[in-house]
């Protein structure tokens, strides 16, 4: 028996959690998936926005802003990559210009700090690889980027050393409720709570028809984009947005924080919430809308090319609330951008509903506030020599890309939540992100995890179930 079950382990899910694991309660996630952050977490632009787009009103504009705020502190308490780069968004003519100044009115409005509209000069003054037929643009000094899967992965991480349960590969089947909710699963286990929290993504209007009346749709966007190589990593150091427009904000040109350039994505509506593929057709629109912003892109350095889906709601808003007829049923639904950065300050609102709606809240004692994640080429090099004198697997490379470490791979390996894939283990410490995509650390890492959790190398799948790399021994 729970006090609440979280359906959906997505960075949503995963911010609710660990928010959650503060109080004295007991709490479930429940995921379909083989592993945290599979869906939309993992396939996104990796954009912390700074809150001016969404309108003044709107639970998206009153969850951004507070969301944006709360980041970087999260970040470096959980050792996640995080950096405040600022954003621009461009005009290329008058009407432009005109969409510029209503957004930071917007943005004022909602109260983000430190907008700017910069004249063409100003704009080129800090990003001289942008084409010269700009305008001018929105300064947005509070955007900034994250690694949005190791953030998901860190929440899941610290909720779980909190005491916090994770069951994964149990997709839910069917939602009872008499007293209290009954949870059925495709492993045939059932689960008893008090809360039922609907935070599943694309699938969330499926979970809230199971046991609610039919109030919302999701239909999703699907996004494609390149990974550039980090050799393109400088072309640009804000997140260069262009004007939005009816479809969303418009093909991006961003930093990551690993050094690679990201471009992406489009915007198209799918019927198949499982529909991640990507077509030529489509990147070569990207490809066509990103020359608008810089020429300086070299697009013979992709190294990646991704699709992800947006949970659009057919509301237009985020839906967070209680269902009125069915009690202690909170959906947290149709998040989507901006969905990442919002999740933060999404945790606090939902415990707020949780408190109104008679969840006992009394803070915990001894909550574990950091989770560090050692990342052994930003340590100095007394602090490398220390960490290989102590553990000598932090002194052999695998990832010569990324320059990964055995040490590290086995740590995330050990953190993991049982189970692991290939795949896994390059979102949480990258070995296989790097040029060769895995060409040549691939093997050596599948060898490393069939030797910790001493299983065959014919067991390790790459990503989801059914992924299989090898079917046995050809000599």
């Amino acid at each position: 028996m729970y006090d609440i079950a979280i359906i959906g382990a997505g960075v949503i899910g995963a911010s609710i959690f660990r928010e959650l694991m503060k109080y004295d309660v007991k709490v479930v996630v429940i995921e379909k998936e083989n592993d945290v952050a599979m869906g939309t977490s993992k396939a996104n632009s990796a954009i912390v926005h700074a809150g001016y787009d969404p309108k003044e009103g709107t639970l998206m504009a009153k969850y951004n802003v507070r969301g944006n705020e709360m980041f970087e502190k999260i970040c470096s308490e959980l050792s996640v990559p995080f950096k405040r780069n600022g954003s621009l968004v461009l005009a290329f003519d008058e009407a432009d210009m005109e969409t510029i100044k209503a957004l930071y009115e917007n943005g004022n409005k909602v109260g983000v700090k430190g907008l700017k509209i910069l004249n063409k000069n100003q704009v080129l003054e800090k990003e001289p690889n942008l084409n010269k037929e700009i305008a001018g643009a929105l300064y947005a000094p509070t955007g900034a980027i994250v690694g949005p899967y190791e953030y998901t992965i860190a929440l899941m991480e610290n909720a779980v050393a909190n005491g916090g349960v994770l069951k994964l590969e149990n997709e839910v089947t069917a939602i009872e409720k008499n007293d209290n909710f009954k949870i059925t699963t495709s492993k045939g286990e059932i689960i008893e709570s008090r809360f039922v929290i609907n935070a599943a993504g694309v699938y969330a209007d499926k979970i809230h028809n199971m046991i609610c009346k039919e109030s919302f749709k999701i239909n999703p966007i699907k996004g494609e984009y390149f990974v550039m190589d980090n050799s393109q990593g400088k072309v640009v150091s804000h997140t260069i947005f262009q004007c939005p427009s009816s479809k969303g904000k418009g093909i991006l040109v961003t930093p990551t924080v690993h050094g690679n350039l990201l471009v992406g994505p489009d915007a198209e509506s799918v019927d198949d919430k499982d529909n991640v593929a990507t077509t030529a057709e489509n990147l070569e629109y990207i490809r066509n809308k990103a020359m608008q912003t810089t020429d300086k892109i070299n697009f013979r350095e992709t190294i990646r090319n991704f699709a992800g889906l947006r949970a659009n709601p057919d509301c237009g808003d985020f839906i967070i609330e209680e269902n009125k007829e069915i009690k202690r049923f909170i959906d947290v639904a149709g998040i989507k951008s901006p969905g990442l950065s919002s999740a933060p300050a999404i945790a606090e609102g939902v415990i707020e509903i949780l408190k109104a709606a008679g969840l006992n809240t009394e803070k915990k004692e001894g909550f574990i506030t950091e989770r560090e994640q050692i990342n052994f080429m930003e340590l100095s090099p007394e602090g490398k020599a220390e960490l290989i004198k102590k553990d000598k697997r932090y002194g052999r490379i695998i990832c010569r890309c990324e320059s990964i470490t055995e040490g590290e791979i086995v740590d995330s390996i050990r953190r993991s939540f049982g189970k692991i894939s290939l795949d896994g283990v390059k979102r949480r410490c990258r070995p296989g992100m790097g040029r060769c995509q895995g060409g040549f650390c691939g093997p050596r890492v599948q060898e490393i995890i069939a030797r910790e959790l001493n299983i065959p190398m014919e067991d390790i799948e790459l990503d989801k179930d059914g992924s299989y790399i090898l079917i046995g021994k050809t000599k």
